[in-house]
């Protein structure tokens, strides 16, 4: 009895998540029954937007883009660390303003004291509620690393899915 409401549940929840359109009082198309959108309707009812925040791994809005990137290191508004080894760095070059730090350090060296975290890495180590954006060759290390930093309890993470290559593209066509 208990699996076959757990059966019908599975069968709204997705068209729910997947109409994100629905006003107070519609019904998701395609279902059997109206199942109407509680929004608005109950004090704390969450919109589909947050239910689809509230199922997913990573924090929203996780991408930056190149520039967006130019502007949040412009005005310093951001932590960039760069993910890549250091050997990565010296071949290839580095974002003027990132701090170093290797995909597999990220979670131990988020975790440090303060100044064993300048002196390891030459940068002053972000807080849990700085804006982080990781980023790394083409963006799949970074994406690790925003996923190792939002386990830890940072909450503002970001990464650069285009990473250096990207940065280097953008750099020289400007």
């Amino acid at each position: 009895m208990a699996l076959r409401g757990c059966w019908r549940f599975a069968r709204v929840v997705p068209r729910l998540l997947w109409n994100t359109t629905v006003l107070p009082g519609a019904s998701v198309p395609g279902g059997r029954s109206s199942v109407s959108c509680l929004h608005n309707t109950y004090p704390g009812c969450q919109t589909t937007e947050s239910l689809l925040r509230t199922f997913s791994s990573g924090p929203p809005n996780t991408d930056v883009s190149y520039e967006q990137l130019k502007q949040l290191l412009a005005a310093q508004k951001s932590v960039v660390i760069d993910v890549r080894e250091p050997w990565e760095l010296r071949e290839y070059g580095h974002i003027p303003g990132s701090i170093n730090v290797p995909l597999g350090q990220v979670n131990t060296a988020l975790q440090l004291p303060p100044e064993e975290f300048k002196e390891k890495y030459g940068g002053e180590m972000p807080q849990q509620t700085d804006n982080i954006v990781f980023t790394c060759l083409a963006g799949i290390r970074s994406k690790n690393a925003l996923d190792a930093a939002a386990s830890i309890g940072y909450n503002h993470v970001q990464h650069y899915p285009g990473g250096w290559k990207d940065w280097v593209k953008n750099e020289q066509n400007n």
